[in-house]
């Protein structure tokens, strides 16, 4: 029996060393791809100023300077009562809401993932003090900075101020976090600055999960509620809180394959929509990157299984050969942005790495690695891979 054990182990072992080489050699190969793409989004990272939501206001937020705002992107005036409350219509974006805040914060998530995935490579502080400039001027500038709560996120003319499905826009803070996590050990950060921008986050990840529109868009069932538990695991990892990141892997296993996923691996309320295409790949690539977020010696989700055989592997599998040959898909054509997917979708490059996949490694190093549409950056929230690999 103990030679057996001693067997086993070291089994086990190597088959986590060429599990970490595999990884390794994927991240290398991925580096080479992205190297052109770094470059270019490094250059234009580097020529932005600090833009923060006090550079917009609108006089339809119930909130102050500091407070994010936006408004429900599938509400439109009613014809019937022009001056009435809106009306839905669901997959149809209404130009004329106000998104300002959303796009600056896009902005910024691209300016400092761009700025970490840089510095990793590169290893010049220069683009670590670029990057904390962003940073401090959302985070710690009492001028410009950010309060730590969306109360006004996706607000509705007629019906509400803010509400809980307005969450999913700091979705787009999940790079910034990571972009700190990855720069904070530089010798330029100051560290006291680092402690009050860690700071933020926490106070940010109490709203999340102690307030009514925290616990309303946590206990969504369908891509709100995977996108809760994918940004609350990145900024907990931030900040080191273990109960949280606990916490976001038991729903992830309990609550969100076992409320979201079926058999297939395919995610039923979002192939009802009417952009089924775009909401099939934006929670395909959510559940992807919770279990590349929470993922450790200790807890492999990528391994993980439920008793009824659902797991994240389902999922990228469903979804791949759609991804390769989207004149495949069998449901209805999205009603918008049908024309802009796929791009390089980071569930591919993740799964790569954790099945060492070549074929999902090769799909997505030959789908495009950037794009100027707004509707699928605003989609797309992990857009530097080599940041969380």
């Amino acid at each position: 029996m103990t030679r057996f054990f001693g067997y086993y182990m070291v089994l086990s072992m190597l088959c986590v060393l060429y599990s970490c080489n595999t990884q390794a050699n994927l991240k290398t190969e991925a580096e080479k791809v992205l190297h052109s793409v770094i470059q270019e989004n490094a250059e234009w990272a580097m020529q932005q100023e600090p833009l923060t939501i006090t550079d917009f206001v609108c006089e339809r937020s119930s909130g102050g300077i500091h407070d994010f705002y936006s408004e429900g992107d599938y509400w439109w005036p009613d014809p019937l009562n022009p001056d009435g409350a809106y009306i839905r219509k669901d997959g149809e974006t209404n130009p004329d809401n106000f998104v300002e805040h959303r796009l600056a914060m896009i902005r910024f998530s691209k300016v400092i993932g761009s700025l970490a995935s840089a510095y990793i490579t590169t290893k010049d502080e220069k683009y670590v003090d670029h990057a904390f400039r962003h940073v401090s001027a959302w985070f710690i500038d009492s001028t410009s900075m950010m309060n730590p709560n969306l109360m006004y996120a996706q607000a509705i003319k007629g019906i509400t101020k803010g509400r809980g499905i307005g969450i999913i826009d700091t979705i787009h803070l999940m790079e910034v976090a990571q972009g700190i996590a990855c720069m904070q050990n530089a010798s330029n950060v100051d560290k006291e600055n680092l402690a009050n921008i860690k700071k933020w986050f926490a106070d940010y990840i109490q709203w999340l999960t102690s307030s009514t529109n925290g616990i309303e868009e946590m206990n969504a069932k369908n891509n709100h509620g995977t996108c809760w538990v994918m940004q609350v695991a990145a900024f907990a990892k931030l900040t080191g809180n273990d109960d949280v990141l606990d916490f976001c892997r038991l729903r992830y296993k309990n609550v969100l394959l076992q409320e979201q996923m079926a058999d297939d691996g395919s995610f039923p309320k979002e192939l009802s929509r009417t952009k089924p295409y775009g909401y099939a790949l934006f929670n395909t690539d959510a559940m992807a990157t919770i279990c590349q977020i929470l993922s450790d010696k200790e807890n492999n989700l990528w391994s993980y299984t439920t008793e009824s055989n659902l797991n994240i592997r389902k999922a990228v599998d469903f979804m791949y050969p759609y991804i390769k040959d989207k004149s495949a898909w069998i449901y209805p054509q999205d009603v918008m942005y049908w024309s802009d997917w796929p791009v390089a979708q980071p569930s591919l490059i993740f799964a790569a790495c954790a099945y060492n996949n070549k074929n999902y490694f090769d799909l997505w190093k030959n789908l495009p690695h950037s794009t100027d549409i707004q509707e699928v950056e605003r989609n797309l929230p992990i857009r530097n891979p080599l940041i969380w690999m």
